[in-house]
């Protein structure tokens, strides 16, 4: 199993500097991690320095909240794409999936698969820990029927992150039509392979040199 090809080497804090930027794609390159998941002001500085590997560079769209206008949402999508981004992880309209204004939480999605233009993929932040079940499954069915590629669970930056309990939920409802991300508190090797043996497709975290060398997290970046 490679472990690293699960890994999005994640650094989201507001501090973040150019230097600490270039090392984590440093990182990334030499543990041949799936992506390099930034902020969009440095997706450009991300793309520049993973030319020539393998590595994705995905941006976050609406973070953290997720409660700009959708309009908002695609301005920041299709200016990370034009920068250079693989990968968009958007954060959904919370609020609005728990007023039930289904028809808008589609139309947030749609606009952000249909940003792309194909040329990035889609995953969909739900922030798991502010959801109930029932709500968990209709965003999971939202994102789906929207064209997204994967259904998210957490921003990291909220109550709590990803469970176990919630990727066997939403790997159950998305089925075969989408993957799944697990992100917040996945911070070591034994957390990591109960959430990939849980259904995960993906893991966003700041401690995955840590993860695949079977050590503890000694310095959290998110």
């Amino acid at each position: 199993m490679d472990l690293a090809s699960y890994i999005d080497h994640t650094l989201l804090k507001a501090e973040a500097t150019k230097d600490q930027i270039v090392k984590i794609c440093e990182e990334a390159k030499k543990y041949k991690f799936a992506s390099v998941c930034v902020n969009a002001y440095r997706t450009k500085l991300v793309k520049e320095e993973l030319e020539g590997s393998n590595v994705k560079v995905c941006t976050v769209v609406g973070f953290p909240l997720g409660a700009v206008p959708k309009e908002v949402k695609v301005f920041e999508t299709k200016f990370a794409v034009k920068q250079g981004a693989n990968e968009i992880d958007m954060v959904i309209n919370i609020g609005a999936l728990k007023d039930k204004h289904y028809d808008y939480v589609y139309d947030d999605i749609k606009s952000i698969v249909e940003a792309c233009d194909d040329k990035a993929i889609v995953k969909v932040i739900l922030e798991t820990c502010l959801l109930t079940n029932e709500e968990k499954i209709k965003a999971c069915e939202l994102a789906v029927k929207a064209g997204a590629e994967f259904v998210k669970t957490s921003t990291g930056c909220s109550k709590s992150g990803a469970t176990v309990e919630d990727i066997q939920l939403m790997k159950k409802t998305v089925n075969n039509n989408a993957k799944v991300k697990a992100s917040g508190g996945i911070r070591n090797y034994n957390k990591a392979m109960e959430i990939i043996k849980a259904g995960a497709d993906r893991i966003g975290a700041s401690a995955g040199i840590a993860i695949v060398e079977g050590k503890e997290e000694t310095f959290l970046r998110k």
